[in-house]
């Protein structure tokens, strides 16, 4: 059990190192080709921060344990929209430009409802058993087209370019942190996966437990640090961009690409909270980005307590 929990911790350090590596390298080879802050919040940092849930995914459900999958999923996108804003909320007000709230959060909110949909097989399509199909992975990624189309759209937006900003490293140690984060982040989700099953199965708590708590938490670390630091530098758009960013990665690539590989999956332990909790996230930020075009402390504090009360009903029903 020790020796479990070591390798669990060991493992959550290299997830969150190489993906601190892996974020520097990609957004200093986004400088180095002259790309706004909102895309590389939206994409690299995004896509950096949300890999060790990739990882973990693509290793859970390759050993079977699908409620972890559904789980991380689900476990990340809550933990980002109301802990780690919350967190960043109450360090400083955030500004939303009206960008973000006729567009990205829209889209953030229209993705979480459609894996709802899509996972609700018995309630609205008179199936026997609630299940994220092959299909409906598909659909999932087909749903990221939309998000791609409009990334392109961004980078036509050439007023929002930081041209002055010079990058971190030159063009070739960039890639080189690229590869040896990318390697972390593997590395580190395999003993996440493994160690983290084994003390689930050792205490008897449940792989939807294990995954909506250890593993969502440990995994959006990342999105943690990287919104702490850019709430303190004041990095509003690469803030907004990491969070939004994360959470359509996490539903559209985290799940819809493990599913597409790995075919259907049925998890057996998810109750109607955790999808209630995963729209009701996405449409707080929606909620009160649009009212005053500010996520103010106050706001962030209901976020923190929403956040609470979810993690309070989950060890209790």
């Amino acid at each position: 059990m020790i020796v479990d929990i070591l390798l669990l911790i060991l493992g959550f350090v290299l997830l969150i190192k190489g993906a601190d590596i892996f974020v520097d390298g990609a957004s200093s080879t986004a400088q180095n080709f002259k790309v706004s802050k909102m895309l590389i919040g939206l994409t690299i940092i995004a896509f950096g921060t949300s890999a060790p849930e990739l990882a973990v995914s693509l290793q859970a459900l390759s050993s079977g344990s699908t409620d972890m999958v559904l789980g991380n999923v689900i476990g990340s996108c809550i933990t980002n929209s109301l802990l780690i804003l919350g967190i960043a909320a109450v360090i400083k007000p955030i500004r939303v430009k009206v960008n973000t709230v006729r567009k990205e959060l829209p889209l953030c909110l229209l993705f979480s409802t459609a894996l709802v949909v899509l996972f609700l097989d018995v309630s609205l399509a008179n199936g026997t058993i609630n299940q994220i199909t092959r299909s409906d992975g598909i659909i999932i990624l087909l749903f990221f087209l939309i998000f791609l189309y409009y990334l392109i759209s961004l980078t036509r937006q050439k007023k929002e370019t930081d041209k002055d900003e010079k990058p971190k490293f030159k063009l070739g140690k960039s890639l080189l942190f690229v590869a040896i984060g990318l390697a972390g982040i593997i590395f580190g989700s395999d003993l996440v996966v493994d160690n983290a099953t084994s003390i689930a199965t050792r205490l008897g708590l449940s792989e939807r437990l294990i995954g909506l708590t250890i593993i969502a938490i440990g995994t959006s670390l990342p999105e943690l640090v990287t919104t702490i630091v850019s709430a303190r530098k004041g990095e509003q758009d690469l803030l907004l961009g990491n969070i939004i960013g994360s959470n359509i990665f996490d539903i559209c690539i985290v799940l819809g690409i493990p599913v597409v590989i790995f075919g259907t999956i049925t998890p057996t332990s998810f109750q109607m909270l955790d999808l209630i909790m995963l729209i009701l996230s996405s449409f707080l930020l929606f909620v009160f980005a649009e009212t005053k075009r500010t996520i103010t402390k106050n706001q962030g504090i209901i976020l923190l307590l929403t956040f609470a009360v979810y993690y309070a009903l989950i060890f209790t029903l």
